[in-house]
């Protein structure tokens, strides 16, 4: 068994075979396991909580799976955590979306709605969901910024934001019509809105330095 095994948490939501190859391209000595057994979830030195889709459905399956308690116990262990896409709303308190769904609450803050007027600075209206690629302003230094410029681009695919209570654990911000926050960090969880695994150069660096982080920021 590998001294640095990473656990890719499946409840139904999310690519995570492109996760994982992306893990084992950046980390060859690393073994990644996408899993939802908690027992391997808990013994693994590292984990990866993902999602993609609508934020009602997520936490239905996250809460028949009682991942909603075992995310609470995984990142109270002090083993390096990221959150990735709807992985990152799903950390919050609560997200508008489907008409308002309380979350796992890990992360203070709200999860909102871009909006059907959202314009752009020239006044032109923005297309929602947000998709495609963005500059991301790093605000605060973190180990999972190592050799990432400032101001790099990284992929979204999103309709709804996050607007995190404390701007202390707040160290990536976007603009598409508006501010918001898209990576956010305490202790030993890290969480991003964009997808590191469709980043290209800079998205596969984020892995790479989430493999080798020992979870201190």
């Amino acid at each position: 068994m590998s001294d640095n095994r990473i656990a890719v948490i499946d409840y139904g939501m999310g690519n995570l075979h492109s996760v994982a190859s992306a893990l084992e391209h950046v980390g060859p000595n690393a073994e990644v396991v996408i899993t939802s057994d908690a027992e391997v979830i808990k013994a693994a030195d590292r984990v990866i909580f993902p999602g993609v889709g609508a934020i009602r459905d997520c936490m239905a399956e996250i809460r028949r799976l009682n991942f909603d308690q075992l995310m609470p116990e995984v990142i109270a262990s002090g083993k390096p955590v990221l959150g990735i896409c709807v992985g990152m709303q799903a950390l919050m308190n609560r997200s508008a979306e489907n008409g308002g769904v309380d979350c796992i609450g890990q992360l203070d803050g709200e999860v909102k709605f871009f909006g059907n007027e959202l314009r752009g600075t020239d006044g032109e209206l923005l297309k929602v969901p947000h998709m495609g690629w963005n500059q991301v302003v790093q605000t605060s230094d973190h180990p999972l910024w190592k050799g990432i410029e400032d101001g790099s681009r990284f992929y979204f695919v999103h309709s709804y934001y996050v607007s995190a209570a404390n701007p202390k654990e707040v160290v990536g911000r976007c603009d598409y019509g508006l501010p918001f926050d898209v990576a956010l960090s305490h202790n030993n969880l890290f969480a991003v809105q964009f997808h590191p695994e469709k980043s290209h150069t800079s998205g596969l660096q984020l892995l790479k330095n989430f493999v080798e982080w020992d979870g201190k920021a």
